[in-house]
């Protein structure tokens, strides 16, 4: 897939009404008349007013319009993804969860999900899946077949805007950004020194069914703190997760006179992420022998 060169907002403008609907294509799910509509409000003065401009022009649709336009949307991990024949955006964003490598098992859990859905509603589920674990995408998609249908029109179209405004934010650069970036942090401080801890390896592992994957290691510097966040420039994926911090070895570098073997050697914290655009912040309170949590800012 060809990715665009990021265009600024100056020079999207600036441009006329057929250059605007071409620099804006893919942003919308085989929907150039979204780009159409909204040309006659430019321009913009922010990213932000752009993306809600396009928005707009979806939510002022009939209820037909706005149907038809989920129902242009592929099924989740179907049959068309698989094989390939869907958008090149799609393609991306499903394969980042791994939604084209499923198991035969997997792959029938999702066409008896998708064709349940279908059958209720008329028009395919739509979720972000950039801000999405695979087991958060799955709760979701049994949680909504149980709303209404005008209920579940709305959600959908709410997860389009997500799934809109990261493409925007990769294609458009410019003032005023839509938030659609979380961060996921940590700071260890070892009480018993009064001070940051430095050299404590910390392991970062997403938890699901079907078990834990690391996404992250690395070690504390002067501070106490990652010299990197654990997660930017990215959603965080809703789910649960897991810290592991290797508090045994720091102690022991320490020279500490503790006997052995050590009360706590690795501390694990595992904890829920709802918020993809949130700031998680995780520290970890420590002494040899207790240590406490909570979420920071």
């Amino acid at each position: 897939m060809t990715v665009p060169e990021p265009l600024s907002l100056d020079a999207l403008n600036a441009l006329d009404r057929d250059g605007f609907i071409a620099a804006l294509d893919g942003i919308f799910e085989h929907a150039p008349w979204v780009a159409e509509a909204a040309f006659a409000h430019a321009p913009f003065d922010t990213v932000s007013a752009l993306h809600e401009g396009l928005m707009a022009v979806v939510w002022a649709r009939p209820e037909a319009e706005r149907i038809a336009f989920v129902a242009a949307h592929p099924d989740l991990a179907g049959k068309a993804a698989r094989a390939g024949g869907i958008a090149a955006a799609s393609v991306s964003e499903q394969a980042g969860l791994g939604l084209d490598r499923l198991s035969d098992a997997e792959f029938a859990r999702f066409e008896r999900l998708n064709a349940a859905y279908r059958a209720r509603f008329g028009f395919p589920f739509v979720i972000c899946v950039r801000r999405q674990t695979r087991d958060a995408l799955l709760d979701a998609f049994e949680a909504r077949l149980l709303q209404g249908r005008e209920a579940e029109l709305a959600s959908a179209l709410v997860e389009i805007g997500h799934i809109t405004a990261l493409r925007l934010v990769e294609r458009v650069v410019g003032p005023g950004l839509p938030k659609v970036y979380g961060r996921l942090s940590t700071h260890v401080l070892d009480t018993h020194r009064g001070g940051p801890a430095q050299g404590v390896r910390v392991e970062l592992f997403e938890v699901g069914a079907s078990g834990r994957a690391l996404l992250r290691a690395a070690v504390t510097n002067e501070d106490g703190r990652t010299d990197a966040p654990l997660i930017s420039a990215a959603p965080l994926r809703a789910g649960r997760y897991e810290l592991v911090f290797h508090v045994g070895a720091y102690f022991r570098a320490r020279g500490l006179d503790l006997p052995g073997p050590a009360f706590l050697d690795t501390v694990p914290i595992r904890f829920g992420i709802a918020e993809p655009e949130g700031h998680y912040h995780v520290p970890l309170v420590v002494t040899p022998w207790s240590y406490s949590t909570y979420r920071g800012s």
